[in-house]
C-alpha cells in the first residue's frame, strides 16, 4: 500500500511540475521548442504572461514564467521572432500576475 501511494504521489508530482512554465530564452530560432512573438496590444495575443523572479511561482501553462539562466533547467526552450507570421505563440507582458492565462487555447499544445 505505502509502495501504491508513493507511486501515485511521484505521478502526480511529475505531472504538475512538468508543465511548469521555466522558460529559457535562446538566441538560436533552431533549438527553440517554441517560436513567441511580443505584441504591444494585448487583444492580439494568444496568451498574456506575467514575469516572475521566483521559480516557485512558476505557472503550469497558465502564462506564469521564470525565465532561468540555464538551458538545462528550463522546461521550454523559446525564441523570440521579431515578425508576428514567425510565431507560434503571441504573447503579450503584463505586469500583473492576475491578468496572466491564456486567451486563444488553441495555441497551448505548444507549452506541454
Amino acid at each position: 500500500m505505502k509502495t501504491i501511494f508513493t507511486l501515485f504521489s511521484f505521478l502526480i508530482f511529475s505531472s504538475i511540475s512538468g508543465f511548469a512554465q521555466i522558460v529559457f530564452s535562446s538566441d538560436w530560432k533552431s533549438e527553440a521548442d517554441v517560436k513567441v512573438f511580443v505584441t504591444e496590444w494585448k487583444s492580439e495575443a494568444d496568451l498574456i504572461v506575467y514575469s516572475t523572479e521566483w521559480k516557485s511561482e512558476a505557472g503550469q501553462n497558465n502564462g506564469i514564467w521564470f525565465f532561468t539562466e540555464w538551458k538545462s533547467e528550463a522546461k521550454k526552450k523559446i525564441y523570440f521572432t521579431e515578425w508576428k507570421s514567425e510565431a507560434d505563440v503571441i504573447v503579450f507582458f503584463t505586469d500583473w500576475k492576475s491578468e496572466a492565462g491564456w486567451k486563444n487555447k488553441s495555441r497551448q499544445h505548444y507549452f506541454y
